[in-house]
């Protein structure tokens, strides 16, 4: 459903420009001044989300942060999700996919459809992520994300502030566009922050334990996702380009979060 953008268009464009050489924490201040509380950060406990979520409780200990529970993550995300609520006092909202939906899908398709074809896998994507995320944006105005430019081909026009089409015209805010790999990790050693140690075994991106692998140096960061699909400019899940639910509806109704 689209939704009256709660910034106009000349707004992000100066806002984008007063930002553009700014430090993550100060559009993480700005943004929760301007959209509390309708605001919050999708986090997948990578290491750029756990350094926003360290940044953010040093600007306001009860910012929201969110969470999607595929149900299919590595035990060491779960325990990075538990350190979080430890160190930060944080309740994480955890949104999970409809049971049905998922259930339907594993007796028709099977439990690892995702290696048969790409469209089984992003129907499973759509169930496990993308529904669960429309969930999660409802009734917000702004969500905050950890993308980063150089992290894939597809995300190297990020902008640090701007109107996610995908989810109904809501605003989305990416504070690390412009940062590297080594200025996350430079701040997460420095803060000591806690982290997936996934990251310790060669994962720059984490996702689902079945659809990812560690990469070697000389590989892409995003080359352990969804690795067996030859068309490696197709390695988003739904959450940050367009999705067509679909499939996904006729599989089940929405379930409320778990």
């Amino acid at each position: 459903m689209s939704r009256q953008a709660a910034l106009t268009a000349a707004e992000m464009q100066d806002l984008n420009l007063r930002f553009a050489e700014a430090q993550p924490q100060e559009l993480l201040a700005w943004a929760l001044e301007r959209f509390r509380p309708r605001i919050a950060l999708s986090s997948s406990f990578g290491a750029e989300d756990v350094a926003l979520i360290d940044m953010l409780w040093r600007i306001d200990p009860s910012a929201a942060v969110f969470t999607l529970d595929t149900l299919r993550l590595h035990t060491e995300t779960y325990a990075v999700i538990d350190e979080v609520r430890e160190r930060y006092g944080n309740p994480v909202q955890v949104y999970c996919p409809d049971l049905q939906a998922v259930d339907q899908m594993a007796r028709e398709r099977g439990y690892n459809c995702f290696y048969k074809s790409v469209e089984d896998r992003k129907l499973c994507c759509g169930i496990r992520k993308v529904e669960p995320l429309e969930r999660a944006l409802a009734g917000l105005d702004a969500w905050i994300s950890g993308l980063r430019r150089d992290q894939a081909a597809t995300r190297s026009d990020v902008l640090k502030i701007e109107v996610d089409d995908v989810h109904g015209g809501i605003i989305k805010l990416n504070p690390l566009a412009d940062w590297t790999s080594e200025q996350v990790w430079d701040y997460i050693r420095a803060n000591q922050v806690p982290y997936n140690r996934l990251h310790d075994r060669g994962f720059p991106s984490i996702g689902c334990a079945p659809c990812t692998r560690p990469v070697r140096p000389d590989e892409d960061p995003r080359a352990g996702r969804w690795w067996w699909e030859l068309d490696r400019e197709q390695t988003e899940c739904g959450i940050h380009v367009g999705y067509d639910l679909t499939a996904v509806a006729a599989l089940g109704k929405s379930g409320s979060n778990q």
